[in-house]
C-alpha cells in the first residue's frame, strides 16, 4: 500500500525504527492527507502531531535536507493500530505549507504553535496566530539562529503601573558546562 501511495504521489518512502515516513512535496501534502484517512486499506483516522523542524545546523553527513525547514506530520490508524510519518520540506525564503484542518480538525493548534516557534505559515489557516508566546513577541524561539537570550525581555515597572518591554540586559556567555572537583585526602 505505501509504496502504491509513493507512486501515486510522488513520494518518496523510509523506514526507520519499524515506522513508515513518505516524504511529499507540498503541493500533494493535502491530497495525501485526505487519501491516508479515507482510503479503506490506509484508514489513517487520527493527526497525533504535527512539528516543525529546521535543519539549518543539522550534523553534516547524517541526512541531507533539500530545505532548511520541514513539517512532519504523525498519523494513527487507531482500527489497524498502525502508525505512519509524511513529512513536506519547506523553503526558508517562503515557509508556506496548506492547511490542513479541513482534513484533520485538530491540526488547528499544531499549525499555531509550529507558526509560532518556527515562522511557518499554513495557507488557509482560519485563525493562524501566536499560541505560546506574547503577541508582541519578535521572532520564532525554535528557530535555531534565535538567540539563547532573546531579544527582548520583560518587567513590571512600579512607577508606570504596568509591564515594559526593554532590550536584553544580560551579557551573552559561553553555556560550557563548568565541572568542579573536590580532591578528598584519604
Amino acid at each position: 500500500m505505501v509504496e502504491q501511495l509513493a507512486q501515486t504521489f510522488g513520494a518518496s518512502t523510509q523506514t526507520a525504527y519499524d515506522e513508515t515516513t513518505l516524504i511529499v512535496q507540498t503541493e500533494q501534502l493535502i491530497s495525501l492527507l485526505e487519501t491516508l484517512r479515507d482510503d479503506p486499506q490506509a484508514r489513517f483516522e487520527q493527526l497525533i502531531d504535527l512539528c516543525g523542524v529546521d535543519y539549518s545546523d543539522y550534523p553534516p553527513g547524517l541526512t541531507e535536507h533539500p530545505e532548511r525547514f520541514a513539517v512532519i506530520y504523525h498519523l494513527l490508524s487507531v482500527s489497524r493500530n498502525d502508525r505512519i510519518r509524511v513529512i513536506t520540506y519547506v523553503a526558508e525564503d517562503r515557509p508556506v505549507v496548506p492547511s490542513a484542518i479541513d482534513v484533520f480538525a485538530c491540526a488547528n493548534w499544531y499549525e499555531r504553535e509550529a507558526f509560532d516557534l518556527f515562522g511557518i505559515l499554513f495557507d488557509g489557516h482560519p485563525d493562524l496566530r501566536r499560541l505560546l508566546t506574547d503577541y508582541g513577541f519578535i521572532g520564532h524561539p525554535f528557530r535555531k539562529d534565535f538567540p539563547l537570550s532573546g531579544h527582548v525581555e520583560m518587567r513590571f515597572d512600579e512607577k508606570k503601573g504596568r509591564v515594559v518591554y526593554e532590550p536584553v540586559s544580560i551579557e551573552p556567555r559561553v553555556t560550557v558546562p563548568r565541572i568542579i572537583r573536590q580532591d578528598h585526602d584519604s
